[in-house]
């Protein structure tokens, strides 16, 4: 398993999809911020050098988290768009580290990322550029809209679908490029897989499991709670 590589968490944004008095990632969960949360859990990751947090300039969140103080996170200041805090975080690596450093760059709202998957993304046989991901189980439709409503146009083929999770990984200055390539010709970047997919590349899938779930709606944060309960208490049960 690979070691020495950094964590970049894109943390910019407002979340207006939950509907709350604050950004998303500083809502409560288990009685702590979900980006608290998110954090402790990457400084637990086997072999990590270090994490880089991108967040909005005018954030007066961050400083209050324990792990703001970690002598292994930094800040930078992010962009409008997740790809523009990416890029902020991969500017400040760039004068840092070498580019073939391993980067990974996971969701501040993904909080319930197992071990296991992360020790299966960093194994040695996995590509350099990988992702996480779950093959479809759902029937997938392709819809058009029609009379101001969405209908079934087709539906596709779920074998050959999958949905993308995070941390997604790529060597530094190879996802450096591609991402301000993407970012420079105004292409539709909505991961760091895209990015790589733009100029070439295609990322291998590596199949993660099905509780990192990304916190969207104010549902998933039952869902969230009930995952790490379950978690610490089966930590516990092996003590």
């Amino acid at each position: 398993m690979i070691s020495g590589y950094w964590v970049l968490v894109p943390a910019a944004g407002i979340g207006k999809r939950m509907g709350a008095d604050r950004p998303k990632q500083y809502l409560p969960l288990l009685g702590r911020p979900l980006l608290s949360l998110t954090l402790r859990n990457i400084l637990t990751w086997p072999g990590v050098a270090g994490v880089v947090v991108a967040l909005s300039d005018d954030d007066t969140y961050f400083e209050h988290l324990p792990e703001a103080g970690h002598p292994q996170v930094h800040r930078v200041t992010g962009g409008a768009e997740r790809a523009d805090s990416v890029l902020a975080a991969l500017n400040f690596l760039a004068t840092r580290e070498a580019g073939d450093t391993p980067v990974l760059v996971h969701d501040a709202a993904r909080p319930c990322v197992a071990l296991e998957d992360i020790e299966a993304l960093l194994d040695d046989d996995v590509s350099p550029s990988a992702l996480l991901a779950l093959p479809a189980s759902d029937t997938v439709k392709q819809s058009r809209v029609e009379g101001g409503r969405s209908v079934v146009d087709s539906t596709l083929s779920r074998d050959s679908v999958w949905l993308a999770q995070t941390p997604q990984r790529a060597p530094l200055a190879l996802l450096h490029s591609c991402l301000r390539r993407g970012l420079e010709r105004g292409e539709p970047v909505t991961d760091e897989a895209s990015a790589l997919e733009l100029s070439g590349h295609r990322p291998q899938l590596v199949p993660g499991r099905r509780d990192n779930l990304k916190i969207t709606h104010p549902t998933d944060i039952l869902l969230a709670e009930t995952i790490l309960r379950l978690r610490y208490a089966a930590t516990e049960d092996k003590r």
